[in-house]
Parts: C-alpha cells; sequence; structure tokens
C-alpha cells in the first residue's frame, strides 16, 4: 500500500509527502494584496508537515473576485506572491495556487462589476443580475486565466489548481440548471465542458511542464439542476483523455446553491446571518433562506463512494477530500487508489495535525466539524474555539 506520507511527485513537482492542505479562503487580503496575515495563514500547515498548501481563490479578473477583498494576479500582485511562495518554500513545502473565475458566486456590487455566468440569472449576494456570458467574454476570460498562469509561474508557485467546482463560472456551465444556453455553450455535456476543457488546454499549452497542474472538479453539485455524479465521471473521463491535467481534486456542493453539501455536519445558521448585508440577512431569516445551509450528518470521508466511481472511470491522479480527519482514513483513501488526501477544516483547527499523524503522536485531529469556522471568511477565516476575535488586518 502507498504510504500517505512518503515523498511523492504531482507532474513536475518533488513532494514530501502526499498531504494536499485544501482552498478555504483565508480573508487575509482586505486589499487585494498578500500580507503577512496570508504568509502566515500558510506557514502553519507548511511548518506542520503538509505537502502542498493552497492559496485560495486567486482571480482571474476583477469580475471573477467573489467580493473586492480578494486577489486578483496581475503586475501589481506579483511581488506580494513571490513573497509568499519564497517563505512557503523555506519551510520545505509545496504551494499551490487556486486560479478561478468566482463566475455567478462573485458579489458584483462589492466588486464594482457586474457577475458573469452561463446564463441569466439574479444574484442572492448583490441583488443585481447577473449577466450572461458572451463568446467574447469566454475569450478574454481563457486568455485571463493563461495571463494568470504566466504570472504565478513567475511568482514561484509549483502547482496551477483551477477551479471547476462549486458553482464558480466553470462550473455554472457544466450545471445545466444554471446553464440554459443554446448555443456551442450550451445543451450536451460535451458542450457544457467545452470552457473547462478550453481553459484546461490553453494553461498547459502555456505552462508546459513547467508547473502542475490540476483542477477542483465536484462529484456532484447537491441542488436539483447541478452536476450528477453520473456527469461529474463523463466529465472527468474528459479531463484524462484530454491529457492536460496532473490530478483532479474531488470536491462537491455549491457555493451558491448548496454549501453545506461541501461541508457537512453543524449548520451555523444565525452566525452566518449575522456576517451578511441587511438585506440578505433579512432573506436568510424567510422560509427559502432557512433552507439555505441544510443540514447534513458529518461523517469522514463522506466523498469517498462517489469518488470511488471515478476512481474506476479514470487512470489519472485523484485527490480525496471531505472531512478527513484520521491517519487510518489517509491509510484507507490510499487502499482505495487515491494518491492524496486533501484536508481543510481539520488543519485550521490544528495546522501541524500531518506532523502529528506522521510520528504517531495523534491518530486523529480534534476538529469536531461544527463549520463555525465558516462565518469567519469576512474577518479573517478561524477556527473560533481557539481564535473567537477577528483578525485586525
Amino acid at each position: 500500500m502507498t504510504d500517505v506520507f512518503a515523498p511523492a511527485t504531482l507532474g513536475p513537482v518533488q513532494l514530501r509527502n502526499r498531504t494536499v492542505k485544501a482552498a478555504t479562503f483565508e480573508g487575509r487580503a482586505p486589499d487585494g494584496q498578500v500580507t503577512d496575515a496570508l504568509i502566515d495563514y500558510h506557514l502553519g500547515p507548511a511548518r506542520g508537515g503538509v505537502g502542498i498548501t493552497t492559496v485560495a481563490y486567486l482571480a482571474v479578473a476583477p469580475e471573477g473576485r467573489t467580493h473586492r477583498e480578494q486577489i486578483v494576479v496581475g503586475e501589481h500582485s506579483l511581488a506580494g506572491l513571490t513573497r509568499l511562495t519564497d517563505a512557503i518554500h523555506e519551510t520545505g513545502a509545496a504551494i499551490a495556487g487556486q486560479v478561478g473565475h468566482a463566475g455567478p458566486v462573485a458579489n458584483g456590487r462589492s466588486n464594482g462589476v457586474h457577475a458573469l455566468a452561463a446564463s441569466r440569472m439574479p444574484s442572492p449576494l448583490s441583488m443585481q443580475m447577473i449577466r450572461s456570458a458572451s463568446s467574447a467574454d469566454l475569450a478574454r476570460i481563457t486568455q485571463d486565466y493563461v495571463t494568470a498562469a504566466r504570472l504565478l509561474v513567475r511568482a514561484g508557485f509549483d502547482v496551477l489548481e483551477l477551479h471547476m467546482a462549486h458553482s464558480y463560472l466553470i462550473s455554472s456551465f457544466l450545471a445545466p440548471g444554471l446553464n440554459r444556453r443554446k448555443d456551442e455553450w450550451g445543451g450536451s455535456l460535451e458542450n457544457r465542458a467545452r470552457l473547462g476543457r478550453q481553459v484546461a488546454r490553453a494553461v498547459r499549452d502555456e505552462v508546459g511542464s513547467s508547473v502542475a497542474v490540476t483542477a477542483k472538479v465536484s462529484v456532484s453539485d447537491g441542488f436539483k439542476g447541478g452536476v450528477t455524479t453520473d456527469e461529474a465521471i463523463e466529465y472527468a473521463a474528459m479531463l484524462d483523455a484530454d491529457g492536460t491535467l496532473d490530478a483532479l481534486q474531488l470536491s462537491g456542493g455549491s457555493s451558491l446553491m448548496n454549501p453545506m453539501y461541501l461541508f457537512r455536519g453543524d449548520a451555523p445558521v444565525s452566525e452566518f446571518a449575522a456576517t451578511m448585508p441587511p438585506l440578505v440577512r433579512f432573506g436568510m431569516k424567510t422560509p427559502m433562506g432557512r433552507g439555505f445551509l441544510k443540514r447534513y450528518p458529518f461523517e469522514e470521508a463522506y466523498f469517498r463512494d462517489k469518488a470511488l466511481r471515478i476512481r474506476e472511470a479514470v487512470s489519472m491522479p485523484l485527490m480525496l477530500l471531505g472531512g478527513i480527519n484520521q491517519r487510518a482514513t489517509m491509510e484507507q483513501a490510499m487502499a482505495d487508489g487515491f494518491d492524496f488526501v486533501a484536508m481543510g477544516r481539520a488543519l485550521l483547527r490544528e495546522p501541524d495535525l500531518v506532523s502529528r499523524l506522521q510520528s504517531e503522536k495523534a491518530a486523529a485531529g480534534v476538529c469536531i466539524h461544527c463549520n463555525r469556522c465558516m462565518p469567519t471568511i469576512y474577518s479573517g477565516t478561524r477556527c473560533p474555539v481557539i481564535a473567537p476575535e477577528p483578525l485586525q488586518l
């Protein structure tokens, strides 16, 4: 059986082990620039033993931010991103940048520019209409991915993770309930998959073998009209056949339609509502709003069954994600044929967990998946059990 703590390779990148700190929005770039707090956030798990730490939500364009307190990759942010990668490399860890366009998950009012999606729709975040992306928009955005990839390679990133899940732009094209187009970008799965495959090909053509290129994809969106597991298997097979990616990270849920499908466990409705603008806060008190944060019982590795179906269908490396907190679960993932394990909340609670699991000082983390960390993304993402006060940025 593969040892999760043994050295490994991901594309051209040599890693000290097979653990990945998954991308979770840090809330530490209030001016859209790398801060000392953002560097410290990633130094925690990097010093704590992970093979890769992932910087979340590096937007390829201004309208592609979820909100204005997010880094847009450009010459203006290059120096800070380089400072970040240099700091992580000193620990012996590798660093990934999650490259994406938020699409309908973007708050157009916060960004000062209307959001884009596969099809026109109302935004529950900005209370504006989201514009349907034109073919010209998609050509420009594909080039934005290429430009961002080029700059992130210059900044020293080892891995580029293309965000193709959670109802972000590429994911919104994949979901038939969000993509009602009648042109070459809509209808069949092959058409709906066109944007993701186009972006992956363009990025790979740009960076070659200088860095690893991966994608975060959904095993199921968890809402009616979202990507089903059967479609997820077909899409993964398309990406596998294209040969443009070094691995897929298997996630699920929708930041726009059903976020708790990703997180599972307790749904912190009141805490989350308190962070929202007044109009959104009011909406969350309605029956529809109360149903937004659904409740799913937590079980470790909750995407495993669906991920195993993808494992059977593709030959490319896969990263298992989904509430992984125990050494035994990581070992089971290796036995199942997965190549890496990705961890989020467990490392937010204990940044040194990987080192402690590897040295057998611990068999499991102490995160209880209360999900009270979710609402802290607007004041510095943290575990409120150990850091109850907002960060001073």
